[in-house]
């Protein structure tokens, strides 16, 4: 089943169990994936799903943070609740030993031999680890390879 079609099945399931929170965050990802399909003039793939809700979830991670150290638990507690909505639809979270294994095959493909060559790295395996591993992460994994 594409990705589209669970998000509206989920959306209709939240209705009927009046889920507000769910339901709203549901509302949410569906209406930023039309505004991009609007500004891009075309339908998105799962992949590209993917990547707004991955953005989603970042921001609301960003949000809980500035939340957290303003004192405003009650905000970051709605804003945590979300993630984990959005996290339902996201793929299966890679593993350390994962993301170690697809980074040195990464390398060995691009044969990267240095800082230099981390732009060819991550273009291998930014399609492979979307939405599956924390990107800023990964980044940081390549540069301590590479180094």
């Amino acid at each position: 089943m594409a990705l589209i079609e669970k998000l509206k099945d989920e959306q209709k399931l939240a209705m009927k169990a009046k889920d507000k929170l769910r339901l709203g965050t549901i509302r949410l990802a569906l209406s930023e994936i039309k505004q991009r399909e609007i500004d891009g003039h075309t339908t998105l793939s799962d992949d590209d799903i993917i990547a707004v809700l991955t953005k989603m979830v970042k921001q609301r991670r960003d949000s809980v943070s500035q939340f957290t150290a303003a004192g405003r638990d009650d905000l970051a507690d709605k804003e945590s609740a979300e993630i984990l909505v959005l996290d339902d639809f996201m793929p299966q979270a890679l593993t350390d030993e994962e993301v170690a294994k697809l980074l040195d095959e990464a390398i060995i493909e691009s044969g990267a031999a240095g800082m230099q060559d981390m732009g060819k790295v991550m273009g291998v395996l930014k399609p492979q680890i979307q939405g599956r591993a924390d990107m800023g992460k990964v980044s940081q994994l390549v540069k301590s390879k590479l180094a």
